[in-house]
């Protein structure tokens, strides 16, 4: 009798300590979140917001006099903001594209393959990881001149290729596959390449979707190597194109320059809602093993 009062006593004391645990936990995800969001917001704020507005002293989200109409308007239509959006569309696209044609075989090559040196190119691979995109740029510029694809869209895209982060995700999203799955391709006369292609991409679908979503934010946001890549308004990508419409369009008027900005972060936000679950599963699969 005393040890089930015991047993009782326990589980009532873990089961009460659980519950101010889980509060905290979600009022710190609260915080953070609102933390987070407060910029957005803010930004949507100022694109419906008529000038006179934007720097009063008293902050309120929704205006007296509502200006959005009159921003996003501008916004269109005072600077090639669509012409921007299709450069982002057309480079982080064939950007993912090219990456996966190249991650995926060396990853498989790196999980399912044995050959001499494999752990050393592993380790390159995560060296090449923590290595900042940055301290490529002058050689890839001096490269860029050299070959002569400067102030063209293979400048924005070929630089970008080869990601140490997709051949990490993918292998270690491949080793969680069973190594007979790859034997019994192998008997059934598959090459390696076929057994790529045709059996792990497929099983490998939402590690991909997961990498296509931080591919994507990563180069639809980027800003630093365009901004060295290319001078042409016509290949800008969003980010560049948005400091150009600031400069030579918006000058001080804030409103139009949010609005551009409210428009360029949409398509992620929409993209990256679309697919959560497939982002989640991506980036979860590979910690099964």
């Amino acid at each position: 009798m005393s040890t089930h009062g015991t047993h009782r006593s326990t589980r009532h004391g873990t089961r009460g300590l659980a519950v101010p645990s889980a509060i905290l936990r979600h009022a710190a995800l609260m915080i953070t979140g609102a933390l987070i969001l407060i910029p957005f917001v803010w930004m949507v704020s100022l694109s419906i917001k008529p000038p006179g507005e934007i720097f009063r002293a008293s902050f309120s989200f929704w205006p007296q006099q509502f200006f959005g109409f009159e921003n996003y308007t501008k916004a269109l239509t005072d600077a090639p903001l669509p012409q921007y959006m299709l450069n982002g569309v057309f480079v982080c696209a064939s950007i993912v594209c090219l990456q996966v044609l190249v991650c995926a075989p060396a990853a498989y090559a790196l999980a399912k393959l044995d050959f001499p040196g494999r752990n050393l190119l592993f380790a390159l691979v995560l060296i090449a990881l923590i290595l900042p995109h940055e301290v490529l740029s002058l050689p890839l510029f001096i490269l860029g001149y050299q070959v002569g694809i400067l102030n063209t869209y293979a400048a924005l895209i070929f630089p970008y290729v080869v990601s140490p982060f997709g051949i990490f995700l993918f292998r270690q999203f491949f080793k969680t596959i069973p190594d007979d799955v790859v034997h019994a391709a192998r008997l059934d006369g598959l090459s390696e390449l076929a057994i790529v292609w045709r059996i792990m991409v497929p099983m490998a679908l939402p590690a991909i979707v997961a990498f296509g979503i931080f591919s994507v934010v990563s180069h639809w946001n980027s800003l630093f190597w365009p901004l060295i890549a290319v001078r042409d308004q016509a290949l800008m990508p969003p980010p560049l194109g948005i400091m150009a419409f600031k400069n030579e369009e918006a000058g001080n008027d804030y409103g139009p320059l949010m609005a551009a900005s409210t428009i360029v972060v949409a398509p992620l936000i929409i993209a990256f809602l679309s697919a959560q679950k497939w982002f989640v599963e991506g980036l979860t699969g590979g910690a099964v093993k």
